[in-house]
C-alpha cells in the first residue's frame, strides 16, 4: 500500500496539480474574479505602492536596464555624451555594491551655460530610475541665500512658526524616499547649507526639526550652477573636454570648499551646443508636440527643411536650447493654435508643416482614417 501511494498515487496527484497550475497560468487573468496564487506582477504592484517605484521598472532586468543607461539618457539629452557617461558610471558603480552603502545613490555637480542640458538630465534620470518625472524633487537654492532660511530645509525649531509642519527637504524625502533631488543654483545658497549637505553626502541621512531621522540612501543628490560658463563658452571650440573641466574646477575650488567638493561622486562639465545638435532638439521637442496633438486626434508630419528653419530661428550659442523653444512657440504653435481654433483643422486631420524660403508653411488639412492619424 504504501508503495502505491509513493510511486503511483502522489506522482500522479503531483502531475494534475502542475497541469492545472499550467493551466491557470494560462488563462487571460483579465477574466478572471478570483484566483488562488499570487503572482509576480501583483506583489510588484502592492511593493511599488509602498515604496513608489513604478511597477514596470521593478520587472525589469536590473543588469540588463543599467548596461543601456547611455542609450536611454542620450535620446532625451542631445551632444552631452561625457556627462551622460559619468553619471551612468556612478549609478553603476552604486547599484553594483562599488560605493559605499551609506551614502547616497549617486552625488553630482552640474556646471555650464544656460539651456545646455543640465536640468533636462535629471529629468531624464528621473524617468529612467522612477519612471516618472514626479520622482524629482526640485529645490532653487536662490530661496536660502539668508542664514534664517537655511533651517527651513531641516524645519524650524521648537517655539518657531513652522515647527509642526517639518522641513522642506527632509518632508520631501521622507514622504518620497526614491527620488531625485535637484539644487538648483547652488552657489547661491548661504554657507550654513553646505553643513547640512555635508552630513546628507557623508551619512546619507539627516535630522529633521522634530527628532526624526531621514534615509537619503536611496536618493540621487545633483546640484546645479552656471558657475564658469563664460569661460567654457570661450574655450569650447579650442580644447578638449578635459582641458575645459580643468579650468572650470580652478574656478570651482574657489568657491567651494575641498571637504565638500570631494564628497561628490561626480563634478560633470556641460559644453555649449553646436547648430547640428539644436536640429536633433527641434526633432525632441517637436515629437513632444506631436504626442499632445495625438492625444486630441490630430496627425503631425513635419518635412526636414521645416526643421531646418526652426533649428536656425532657435539656434544661439549663448543661451543654448532655451531659444528653440520660444522659436517652435512663435513660428509654430502660435498660428497653429489660431487654425485649431478657426476650424481650418479638424479631429482626425494631418497637419503637415513644411518651409518655402525660409518660412514654415501649413499645408491644407488632409482628412484620413483614425488608424492613420
Amino acid at each position: 500500500r504504501m508503495s502505491e501511494l509513493q510511486y503511483g498515487k502522489i506522482p500522479e496527484l503531483e502531475a494534475q496539480i502542475a497541469q492545472a497550475a499550467e493551466a491557470e497560468l494560462a488563462r487571460d487573468h483579465k477574466t478572471q474574479l478570483l484566483r488562488n496564487t499570487v503572482t509576480n506582477e501583483e506583489i510588484a504592484e502592492i511593493v511599488s505602492r509602498w515604496t513608489g517605484i513604478p511597477v514596470s521598472k521593478m520587472l525589469e532586468g536590473e543588469q540588463e536596464k543599467l548596461l543601456r543607461m547611455e542609450e536611454e539618457l542620450s535620446a532625451q539629452v542631445v551632444g552631452q555624451s561625457e556627462a551622460v557617461t559619468a553619471v551612468a558610471n556612478a549609478i553603476r558603480r552604486s547599484r553594483a555594491g562599488l560605493s559605499d552603502p551609506s551614502r547616497p545613490n549617486g552625488s553630482f555637480m552640474f556646471f555650464g551655460p544656460t539651456g545646455v542640458g543640465k536640468t533636462e538630465l535629471t529629468k531624464a534620470l528621473a524617468r529612467f530610475m522612477f519612471d516618472t518625472e514626479d520622482a524629482m524633487i526640485r529645490i532653487d537654492m536662490s530661496e536660502y541665500m539668508e542664514k534664517h532660511a537655511v533651517s527651513r530645509l531641516v524645519g524650524a525649531p521648537p517655539g518657531y512658526v513652522g515647527y509642526e509642519e517639518g522641513g522642506y527637504l527632509t518632508e520631501a524625502v521622507r514622504r518620497k524616499p526614491y527620488s531625485v533631488i535637484l539644487l538648483d543654483e547652488i552657489v547661491k545658497a548661504h554657507p550654513d547649507v553646505f553643513n547640512i549637505l555635508l552630513q546628507v553626502l557623508d551619512d546619507g541621512r539627516l535630522t529633521d526639526s522634530q527628532g526624526r531621522t531621514v534615509d537619503f540612501r536611496n536618493t540621487v543628490i545633483i546640484m546645479t550652477s552656471n558657475l564658469g560658463s563664460q569661460q567654457i563658452q570661450e574655450i569650447a571650440d579650442k580644447s578638449d573636454y578635459n582641458a575645459m573641466k580643468a579650468l572650470v574646477m580652478e574656478i570651482v575650488s574657489q568657491h567651494f570648499r575641498p571637504e565638500f567638493i570631494n564628497r561628490v561622486d561626480e563634478t560633470v562639465v556641460f559644453k555649449p551646443l553646436a547648430r547640428e545638435q539644436i536640429r536633433d532638439i527641434c526633432k525632441i521637442q517637436l515629437r513632444h508636440l506631436e504626442e499632445r496633438l495625438k492625444e486630441q486626434d490630430y496627425g503631425f508630419e513635419v518635412t526636414d527643411e521645416a526643421i531646418d528653419v526652426l533649428g536656425e530661428a532657435g539656434f544661439d550659442p549663448v543661451y543654448g536650447a532655451r531659444p528653440l523653444k520660444r522659436a517652435i512657440q512663435q513660428y509654430l504653435e502660435n498660428p497653429l493654435a489660431q487654425m485649431i481654433l478657426r476650424g481650418d483643422y479638424m479631429p482626425g486631420d494631418v497637419i503637415r508643416i513644411s518651409a518655402r524660403d525660409g518660412e514654415l508653411v501649413f499645408e491644407p488639412a488632409q482628412h484620413v482614417q483614425a488608424e492613420a492619424s
